[in-house]
């Protein structure tokens, strides 16, 4: 049984949907990650295959003041796993993020460059991959990842609806460049790395990049298109000076995917375009 840690989040809901009844999906109600005691017991009613990891404190603006909250979901729960996986020769995959480097190489991140986050929620994931790779380094695989969406939770592109729906005009920051990853295949890589045992650090998003302006303006063409939107608003780039926020976030996220695509046979990769237009094919089937 694949034991899903996180169930309220948007990729562990994909995880779901994805294995079925082959997955045990936990959230905060149902283990505490903080204890050893609660991970031991919930975990021992369950013949567990492999676990993976996709809980995390996310609210990056907001960990520069809940420094402790978010250590405690991104490092000491990430370790204590790690423990429990150790003792019982489980395998264990652990989702981390761009946010672990600065965003000053100029060039794609690759899974061995040097951490440098800039703000608490960088530092804490980088805390927490530093623990599991302390702890477990020959049974764990760690996944990072970038600007993340899906249909379910909340995310920038039903952000974008929304504000597009309601509003005349929008700015939108030009000068932070990234990959938009689509949660559902983020999760057919978790799912791999778990039945394969893959062993590692590597990079998952969609292929190409864009800022967020570019994001923004893609979502708004196809929304018009399948009618999720019925009016076109002007969207104006604006530098990351122009919009002042609690915590530094990187300039040049992108992350190299060399590596995974050498040991992830099964995946496919596609231009980020695609999966939304995807989504958002999926979204206009839905009574609005």
């Amino acid at each position: 049984m694949y034991i899903v840690i996180g169930k309220e989040g948007q990729l562990a809901q994909e995880l779901g949907a994805l294995l079925g009844e082959q997955a045990v999906c936990l959230g905060r109600q149902e283990i505490d990650l903080g204890s050893m005691e609660s991970i031991e017991a919930t975990l021992a009613q369950i013949p567990v295959t492999a676990i993976i990891n996709a809980s995390a404190y996310t609210a990056v603006d907001r960990a520069e003041t809940e420094a402790e909250l978010a250590h405690l979901i991104n490092c000491t729960a990430v370790g204590n796993l790690a423990t429990y996986a150790n003792k019982h020769g489980v395998h264990l995959v652990h989702v981390s993020t761009d946010y672990v480097f600065s965003g000053q190489n100029g060039r794609p991140y690759l899974p061995t460059d040097e951490l440098s986050p800039l703000g608490v929620y960088g530092a804490t994931k980088a805390a927490g991959e530093r623990k599991l790779t302390e702890v477990l380094p020959e049974r764990s695989c760690i996944l990072r990842t970038s600007w993340v969406y899906s249909k379910f939770g909340n995310n920038f592109v039903k952000t974008m609806l929304r504000l597009m729906q309601e509003r005349e005009y929008l700015s939108v920051v030009d000068d932070q460049i990234g990959s938009p990853t689509e949660a559902s295949g983020l999760a057919k890589a978790c799912i791999e790395a778990a039945q394969k045992k893959i062993v590692g650090v590597y990079h998952y998003t969609d292929e190409g990049v864009a800022s967020w302006y570019d994001f923004a303006n893609a979502i708004q063409e196809i929304a018009l298109e399948y009618g999720l939107l019925s009016r076109r608003i002007p969207i104006s780039p604006i530098p990351t000076a122009a919009f002042p926020t609690p915590a530094k976030r990187p300039s040049y996220s992108v992350l190299d995917k060399q590596s995974l695509r050498a040991a992830f046979s099964e995946l496919t990769g596609r231009h980020w375009r695609e999966p939304l237009r995807e989504l958002l094919g999926a979204l206009a089937d839905k009574p609005q």
